[in-house]
């Protein structure tokens, strides 16, 4: 049987209801979507109304028009196709209202007391008289200050929302907007409004394009079909190519755009002339780029080229003195393979050393800042997240930062203040976890180098590549345009290890040991058939067997890594179970973007925030949540950052996470489930990178079958990228027969 609003026949009369908001039974900011429970003029009981607002708080005045529905579940509702709310102007709307922590920094308790204080001109006095606030026991400068910014970005948003309704757009994006254009909003939005779809995270192009055809805006239009071959290449940038063979750009475009050829092609010159996108080839392939990263793969491979063709800004060091110097310094023998290494790099003023764990990358890092130290050189040491930094300055007794730090990045325009201008002061500078680092970083980061200074570059260039565009350390060693060491010994100490030597099989195409071990060991794996079981014993694992076991908290100390986000046993669903399990939700929560946040929750930043200096990928823990304030405060790296309850669609919970987003991190335990039903992530790449993010135990939870699968397929996805080209010059192999014949590669074993 079918409840009567899907009976409903389109051309009924729509019925329009007014009232008071008593109470928000449900609202989610991100949607819009909401569930109201409203004193309605005309019915004695309260009304539930569901539709859809940007915000809206109780004591609030709305004005919806819709329909009555009778839902199976719910009753009787009045389903709003269309819902406008405004400030309230009775004493008890007005203090529900204050109440509700819709303003930040007024709770229930100053709510009551600024209506005592100033009754029905209580919002003249935020608007035209803040000072006025401050009378107000408890209310200083910086809390009025919170009041009247928050007010007045409430206004800003209300005719944001007015502008949004009248081209038929819902309200789901409406305080990012404001966030990312203020007072410029309505102006950016009618002027190009695919702007949108590039400026602003979870608004894509088919929602900026429902705005542009209200605004009047035709299919064919230019300004539409050039923004639709942008997004196309974006799409295709979040997937980590620089770019895309015109064969596939055409047809992608077509389908977003379902425009005829020849209009498509017109756009594209008109991109090209302008620059905005670019057209090369990749090994033959025609090609077209985005001009931002086309240009930069070319700087990577000009600076970098020009660095190691320089004079090396030490004196010739004697590597037969030097290495018996450092061996009675650190204690440590140097095998073969690691002193032909270290001689590489004193004689190379570029060189890239990779290697899998456990085959001595960090000893001979060691050795070398100890040796160049020596002879009075500066020595500045970088990695792209905190944890890769901090694991660092514990292996070498020095200070690392981050990348971002060390460039000194400006918060107002998200660019750095270090570049060719006022670069780095140092004589060798150290990049670590180098395969982590994209295409825009990357560039950023060789343009800040000194011309004298020398470039060491680590990482494994088997992991999986960078969450940002590009490939750079895999095409930097494809090109064999810079002297290059791969270690493959793995050390005594560290064959001890069932990770290391599993992860080694792993990459050799060699399926794990998955039997029982017999007695103590750090690798392990447990057997589960479907998604379901995965998840019911992943949590199990987590809360109780690991933490009793080997000691391990199990918040802190243990991650869940997962080949992908969806499913029952993905980083989602996941991150849900162990929330639950491991930190359930008191009365100091707040729910916002579909996700529940409280005190102790572990949590991931998931877009750079340049003003709190907190990064993509950075894990930190939530200290407190303030319902009153409309504030979080999360702690990263030993500092607090608050964050206001409309920014939390930058923060996700992190009991769980991705593979990807594990990239230059290291765990004392790490769970990975891997099943079949993760089919298209299970790449040999993606199961070696997330073994090698465990550093005392692993565990893998799945299926036998997923595991062979993962380590069998090696094909990955291409990236489209063009560093090697550049790198290797315009007479240059391709780059499988130049990694074949680089002749300044080292292989300890061979």
């Amino acid at each position: 049987m079918k409840s009567r609003d899907q009976r409903q026949p389109e051309s009924a009369e729509r019925e329009v209801l007014a009232g008071l908001v008593e109470r928000v039974t449900f609202h989610n900011p991100d949607s819009g979507f909401c569930v109201l429970r409203v004193k309605a003029r005309g019915h004695r009981d309260l009304v539930t109304v569901v539709g859809h607002a940007a915000m809206v708080a109780a004591g609030e005045w709305i004005t919806a028009s819709g329909e009555w529905v009778n839902d199976r579940t719910h009753g009787q509702q009045f389903k709003a196709r269309f819902l406008r709310s405004s400030a309230p102007s009775s004493i008890e709307g007005i203090e529900k209202y204050l109440g509700s922590g819709m303003i930040r920094g007024i709770g229930p308790v100053y709510a009551r007391k600024l209506v005592r204080a100033f009754g029905e001109e209580v919002f003249d006095v935020i608007e035209a008289e803040p000072e006025r606030l401050r009378k107000v026991n408890g209310i200083g400068r910086v809390r009025a200050g919170r009041i009247t910014g928050a007010w007045a970005e409430q206004k800003a948003v209300r005719e944001i929302m007015v502008f949004l309704h009248s081209h038929g757009v819902g309200t789901a994006r409406a305080v990012r907007i404001f966030r990312t254009y203020g007072a410029d909003a309505i102006e950016v939005m009618s002027e190009n409004p695919y702007r949108l779809a590039r400026d602003i995270r979870g608004i894509g192009f088919k929602t900026a394009d429902a705005i542009a055809m209200k605004l009047g805006i035709t299919k064919t239009a230019m300004i539409r079909v050039r923004a639709g071959i942008g997004y196309a290449l974006t799409e295709a940038m979040d997937e980590g190519h620089c770019g895309l063979p015109a064969e596939q750009l055409g047809p992608l475009a077509a389908g977003l755009l379902d425009v005829p050829d020849d209009v498509i092609r017109t756009a594209l010159d008109l991109e090209l002339a302008e620059g905005t996108v670019v057209a090369d080839t990749v090994a033959d392939t025609p090609c077209v780029f985005l001009g931002a990263l086309y240009r930069a793969e070319r700087a990577i491979a000009e600076r970098l080229l020009d660095i190691a063709a320089g004079r090396l800004p030490w004196p010739a060091i004697d590597a037969e003195r030097a290495l018996p110097w450092v061996e009675r310094k650190t204690g440590l023998s140097l095998a073969p393979g690691q002193a032909e290494a270290v001689r590489l790099a004193l004689a190379s003023k570029a060189v890239v050393i990779t290697g899998g764990p456990g085959v001595g990358k960090t000893t001979i890092v060691d050795a070398i800042l100890r040796i160049v130290a020596a002879k009075g050189v500066e020595r500045v040491l970088c990695a792209p997240t905190g944890r890769a930094a901090r694991r660092m300055s514990e292996a070498t007794g020095l200070e690392a930062r981050t990348i971002h730090r060390l460039l000194e990045v400006d918060p107002r325009s998200g660019g750095f203040r270090r570049d060719a201008d006022n670069p780095l002061d140092c004589g060798l500078l150290v990049v670590d976890e180098a395969s982590m680092v994209d295409v825009m970083l990357m560039r950023a980061l060789l343009a800040a180098v000194p011309d004298a200074a020398a470039v060491l570059i680590v990482g494994d260039v088997d992991q999986l590549p960078s969450v940002g565009p590009g490939q750079v350390l895999a095409d930097v060693i494809a090109s064999g345009a810079v002297p290059m060491v791969r270690l493959t010994e793995v050390f005594r100490q560290a064959a001890r290890s069932r990770i290391v030597t599993s992860a080694h099989g792993i990459n050799r195409g060699a399926i794990p040991d998955l039997s029982r071990p017999d007695g103590d060991s750090d690798f392990y794996f447990v057997p589960a058939e479907d998604p379901e079981t995965a998840a019911i014993r992943i949590v199990d694992l987590v809360k109780t067997r690991i933490p009793k076991r080997f000691g391990f908290d199990a918040v802190r100390d243990i991650q869940v890594l997962c080949p992908m986000h969806r499913g029952g046993a993905g980083a989602r669903s996941l991150n849900i179970e162990l929330q639950a399990a491991l930190n359930p939700a008191g009365e100091r929560k707040v729910e916002r973007f579909g996700w529940t946040f409280a005190p102790g929750d572990k949590v991931m930043q998931i877009e750079n925030d340049y003003d709190k200096e907190v990064y993509n990928g950075d894990i930190g823990q939530v200290a407190d949540v303030d319902p009153e304030a409309g504030e979080l405060t999360a702690r990263f790296d030993g500092r607090e950052h608050v964050y206001a309850f409309g920014e939390l669609d930058t923060l996700v919970p992190a009991y769980a996470a991705t593979v990807h987003k594990s990239q230059g991190s290291e765990y004392p335990a790490v769970v990975i489930p891997v099943l079949t039903q993760h089919y298209a992530m299970l790449r040999r790449n993606l199961l070696y990178t997330g073994v090698t993010r465990g550093k005392r135990l692993v565990v893998l939870v799945g299926q036998t079958k997923a595991v062979a699968i993962a380590v069998r397929n090696v094909s990955g996805r291409r990236r489209w990228s063009k560093l090697d080209e550049w790198l290797s010059g315009p007479e240059g192999e391709s780059g499988t027969d130049r990694d074949a014949s680089a002749a300044t590669e080292i292989d300890p074993d061979a």
